[in-house]
């Protein structure tokens, strides 16, 4: 692919990105954050979170399904890195606007609120993939070293997941489509590395 339709490209991705951050500012700005502005907030980064997130996991199973959508891979990093951008503006919006920064209050929410307890763990389990996302990181580690560490995407998801279900209301199915989608991009995976092994055997 060409350099300016990737850059295109990329300007694409950022805008697509910083879309909702915006869309936040712009409420925060103009005092349209709704009835309880600290819950909108949490709700639009968290949910924004999952769906980065899902985005990551799924760019290398497309690109392996579709050769033509191979550029995709370029953006992983990328995507990923914002998925921990809003992940941080949710926890950060937990720990000042919910708890206002008393550790005392986050501990008690922590072992008490078992959606914070996995949303807490989830974030947690970013923080080591967001750290080794640079290429010095990749040399460092090593490639095989590198892909078992951020292997732990699929477990923060998961647990992202199982956080956004414990928090809404029983009934609600707002989760659901990140919880089928997320169970297939895991299933997917043995299938396809399954796939990558037996063409290999045929073509020796």
């Amino acid at each position: 692919m060409k350099r300016p339709v990737l850059i295109l490209l990329k300007v694409a991705v950022l805008i697509a990105c910083l879309w909702p951050f915006g869309v936040l500012a712009l409420e925060a700005v103009t005092n349209t954050l709704g009835a309880d502005p600290t819950s909108h907030i949490a709700l639009t980064t968290g949910y924004t979170t999952l769906m980065l997130l899902t985005i990551t996991l799924a760019i290398s199973p497309v690109r392996k399904l579709s050769p033509r959508l191979s550029w995709m891979i370029r953006f992983r990093r990328l995507v990923g890195l914002f998925a921990f951008f809003y992940a941080t503006v949710h926890m950060l919006t937990w720990v000042g606007l919910y708890t206002a920064f008393d550790p005392h209050a986050m501990a008690d929410d922590i072992t008490r609120r078992r959606f914070i307890t996995m949303g807490v763990a989830a974030y947690l389990l970013l923080i080591p993939l967001a750290v080794t996302s640079t290429n010095w990181a990749i040399r460092k580690l090593g490639g095989r070293r590198w892909n078992r560490l951020h292997m732990l995407i699929y477990l923060a998801a998961a647990c992202g997941v199982i956080h956004y279900w414990w928090q809404v209301k029983t009934g609600v199915l707002l989760p659901l489509p990140f919880t089928v989608a997320i169970a297939v991009l895991l299933a997917a995976r043995p299938v396809m590395a399954w796939r990558q092994k037996r063409k290999a055997r045929v073509a020796a």
